[in-house]
């Protein structure tokens, strides 16, 4: 089994990326597979609203965007990992989930376990975070929740290695994901079918 981490934030090893590896060790130790991929500095550009992925499989900006849907493809569960930039996820991270899961495709995501955290000095967090689980959420994924809101504070990482609530909402978290992994695995070999996939119903609110 493996885990996809997405770390939101420009910096490669600041705060978002400690809360991550703080939930990767929860992973390694359950046996868990785990890649950190970070958005980087690189401008992510937004979605264009073509809907040339339809047709191509992937968006018609082939960046790294198209790189990290063939790697969501490949993994079992996803966390999705923001710092907080005027009480909401970064703007790199929203231009990237917003083409993400538009071209990546119902089948990239669909009953695979996601997880949403937030990493903020001091707040914005919960703003945040219902921005991510929206993604989720009407892609058919469980949404893994843990004993607090999914959130750490910190304006280094040497302070969030303080938030010791927050190190261990995030470790519960990793550990609900792991437990759920494992119970979807052993449903499987166990025989349990997926629930039926009906086809898309399409319903606009304005009619002649």
């Amino acid at each position: 089994m493996k885990v996809l981490m997405l770390n939101g934030s420009p910096h490669e090893s600041g705060c978002t990326f400690t809360a991550l590896s703080e939930m990767e060790k929860v992973f390694n130790n359950e046996g868990i597979e785990t890649e950190i991929v970070q958005i980087g500095t690189s401008v992510i550009a937004g979605c264009r609203g073509c809907a040339a992925c339809v047709k191509l499989g992937k968006c018609v900006i082939d960046d790294s965007v198209n790189e990290f849907a063939e790697k969501a493809r490949q993994a079992d569960g996803l966390v999705l990992g923001t710092p907080v930039h005027y009480a909401a996820a970064s703007g790199s991270v929203t231009s990237f989930l917003d083409r993400l899961f538009y071209s990546g495709g119902r089948p990239t995501f669909r009953l695979k376990p996601c997880a949403c955290i937030a990493v903020a000095r001091r707040a914005g967090t919960t703003a945040a975070l219902e921005q991510l689980n929206k993604y989720p959420t009407i892609s058919e994924m469980p949404l893994i929740s843990s004993k607090y809101w999914n959130m750490i504070h910190g304006a280094c990482p040497e302070d969030v290695m303080k938030d010791e609530e927050g190190l261990q909402t995030i470790r519960t978290l990793a550990s609900n994901m792991a437990w759920f992994l494992k119970c979807k695995e052993a449903g499987e070999k166990a025989g349990v079918k997926m629930p039926e996939n009906e086809k898309k119903i399409f319903t606009n609110f304005i009619r002649k």
